[in-house]
C-alpha cells in the first residue's frame, strides 16, 4: 500500500476544534481509567495522579540537560535518586540518574559494566552477558546495539533462572549476569543471591533489573510479605534499575538507575571537549532530558510519602490476592506459577488460551498475550480492586465461551494447522501470504480475533520469516496514517 503523506497544516486550527480531534483519536485506545487494562498503566487514583500532572507541568519546558541552567532539575534529580536508593539497600555511596525509561537503564547499565570490564575484567574476544530466558527483551536489545553477546540461560521448575545453568554458561569472555525482580512474564524474583555469589567468584558485573517492582517490593517487605533480597543489601549487585512510572506513580517516561558506588556511575558518563559550541556533557543516552518528568517523580516520592506507597501496595496485593484465588478457583484455569508479587500468569491445560484471551477483548479487557506456556498477563495496579470481580465474572464466561464449539474456533484451529504444515513446502513469498491470511492482513495483539495468529508465532518464534512478520508490521503500523 502507498503511503499517503499528511498535507501540514495551512493554518492552525481552534484551540477547542484541536482538542475535539484528540478526543476523537483517543476514542479507540485502551480503556485504562476504568481498569479494563492490564497492562503499560499503573494507576494508584485521581488524587496522585492529578498531582503528579501539575508537578510535571511546572517544569514543562524546562531542560534537565545542563544542571547549571536549570539547578532546580538537578536538585530534584539528586533527591530522587537517593530516596530511592535510601528504598533499595543503598548507603552514602550509592549513585545514580533518572533515565527516560527502563529500556534506557538498562541499555546504560549495560555500557557501564562493558567499560567497566575494560579495566577489571578483560577479555580477549566479544564481551558476553548471562541472561535468564524471562529477562526483558530490553536486554537483547542492549546488546545488539552495544556489541555484547547474550547468552540465554533456561529457567527452572520455579521459573526463576537455574543459577546452576548460569553458572555452566560462564567463559572468558563473561562479563556481566542479570536477574529480575521480578521478571516480567511469571511475576518471580530471580535468585539474586546465588547469582550474586556467582558474579563474586568470577568478578562479573551483576544487573538487577527490578524495572517493574522497584516501587513496589519493598513496601510489601514492609508490610510483612517475605521476599528474597534483590536490592543493593545483596553484595554482589553492582547496579539496579526501577522504573518511575510504574509503581512509582511518576510520569512517563521516568526510571532511575543506581550504582553501588559512584566510581560505577562514571562508566555511563559522556564528556566531549573539542566542540566548537563549547563543552559537551551528559548522564545518558540522551542529550535533553524532560524536566516535567523529572519534578513529577520527586513529587510522586514527596507526595505519597511511605504511609501512602505501603496503602497502595497493600490494595494492589489484596487484589492480587482476589484475582489469584478467583482464577484458581474456575475449572480449566490456573496461574503458570504462584508469583512473588503483582503478575499474573494465566494458563489452561484443557483450552486455547489465545482464544479466551479474544473473548476477554471482546468484553473490553485489555490483556497481553504471552508463550512458553501460553498464558494470559495480568500487571495489576490498585485501580483494578474496583473491577477484579467483574474481571473474574467475565473470565468465567470467556471460558465457557471458548469451550463451546464454534465455526470460527475450528476455523481458526484449520488455519493455524494448515499454516504450520504448509511452511516447509511451499516458497517464502507464498507462505507469507498465509501469514496475512491467518492474521486478516492485520497483526495486532490487541485484536479482537487474534489466537490464530499468536498460535503461529508461539510455534515459529524466533524463525526469520516470523522475525521478518513483525518487523513489517511494525513498520507498517508507523507508515500508515490512518
Amino acid at each position: 500500500m502507498k503511503k499517503k503523506l499528511t498535507p501540514f497544516p495551512s493554518q492552525g486550527l481552534e484551540k477547542e476544534e484541536l482538542l475535539n480531534r484528540l478526543r476523537t483519536f483517543k476514542k479507540e485506545d485502551a480503556r485504562w481509567k476504568s481498569g479494563r487494562t492490564f497492562s503499560h498503566i499503573y494507576n494508584p487514583g485521581s488524587d496522585i495522579t492529578d498531582m503528579v500532572r501539575e508537578a510535571y507541568n511546572l517544569f514543562f519546558s524546562e531542560n534537565a540537560l545542563n544542571p547549571y541552567t536549570f539547578p532546580s532539575l538537578r536538585k530534584l534529580e539528586n533527591e530522587v535518586v537517593s530516596m530511592a536508593a535510601h528504598l533499595l539497600g543503598g548507603n552514602e555511596d550509592t549513585s545514580g540518574c533518572i533515565t527516560n525509561g527502563g529500556t534506557e537503564s538498562i541499555f546504560l547499565a549495560l555500557h557501564s559494566a562493558r567499560e567497566w570490564a575494560k579495566n577489571h575484567h578483560p577479555i580477549i574476544g566479544k564481551p558476553e552477558v548471562i541472561l535468564p530466558q524471562s529477562a526483558h527483551p530490553a536486554f537483547h536489545k542492549a546488546c545488539h546495539y552495544l556489541q555484547l553477546q547474550p547468552v540465554v540461560v533456561p529457567l527452572g521448575a520455579d521459573y526463576k533462572v537455574n543459577p546452576a545453568e548460569a553458572w555452566k554458561a560462564i567463559t572468558n569472555n563473561t562479563i556481566a549476569i542479570v536477574g529480575s525482580a521480578p521478571a516480567y512474564p511469571h511475576g518471580v524474583i530471580d535468585h539474586i543471591g546465588k547469582l550474586s555469589e556467582l558474579a563474586i567468584e568470577n568478578n562479573l558485573w551483576l544487573h538487577v533489573d527490578a524495572c517493574v517492582g522497584g516501587f513496589i517490593l519493598p513496601f510489601a517487605r514492609k508490610l510483612g510479605h517475605l521476599l528474597p533480597d534483590f536490592d543493593f543489601t545483596v553484595p554482589g549487585v553492582q547496579s539496579l534499575s526501577a522504573d518511575l512510572h510504574k509503581y512509582g506513580y511518576a510520569a512517563k517516561g521516568a526510571s532511575v538507575l543506581l550504582y553501588r558506588n559512584s566510581e560505577l556511575r562514571k562508566y555511563q558518563l559522556y564528556t566531549y571537549t573539542q566542540w566548537p559550541g563549547g563543552v559537551y556533557a551528559s548522564l545518558g543516552f540522551g542529550g535533553t532530558r524532560a524536566g516535567g518528568a523529572v519534578a513529577a517523580a520527586w513529587a510522586a516520592f514527596c507526595g505519597i510519602g511511605e504511609a501512602g506507597y505501603l496503602k497502595l501496595t497493600e490494595k494492589t496485593l489484596q487484589t492480587v490476592r482476589r484475582l489469584r484465588q478467583g482464577i484458581e478457583a474456575i475449572n480449566g484455569l490456573k496461574l503458570v506459577v504462584q508469583p512473588d508479587i503483582s503478575i499474573l500468569a494465566i494458563t489452561s491445560d484443557k483450552i486455547d488460551v489465545f482464544a479466551l484471551a479474544d473473548k476477554l477483548t471482546e468484553k473490553g479487557w485489555f490483556v497481553n498475550r504471552q508463550f512458553r506456556p501460553p498464558s494470559i498477563h495480568l500487571t495489576v495496579s490498585p485501580i483494578h480492586a474496583v473491577v477484579a470481580d467483574e474481571f473474574l465474572l467475565d473470565l468465567q464466561t470467556a471460558l465457557d465461551e471458548v469451550q463451546q464449539l464454534s465455526i470460527n474456533r475450528i476455523g481458526n484451529t484449520l488455519q493455524t494447522v494448515a499454516t504450520k504444515g504448509l511452511k516447509w513446502v511451499l516458497p517464502k513469498k507464498t507462505f507469507s501470504k498465509l501469514q496475512s491470511l491467518t492474521t486478516s492482513g492485520k497483526p495486532d495483539p490487541s485484536a479482537k480475533n487474534a489466537a490464530a495468529m499468536f498460535q503461529l508465532l508461539q510455534e515459529y518464534a524466533g524463525d526469520p520469516e516470523i522475525e521478518l512478520m513483525v518487523l513489517n508490521t511494525l513498520d507498517e503500523l508507523y507508515t500508515n496514517t490512518e
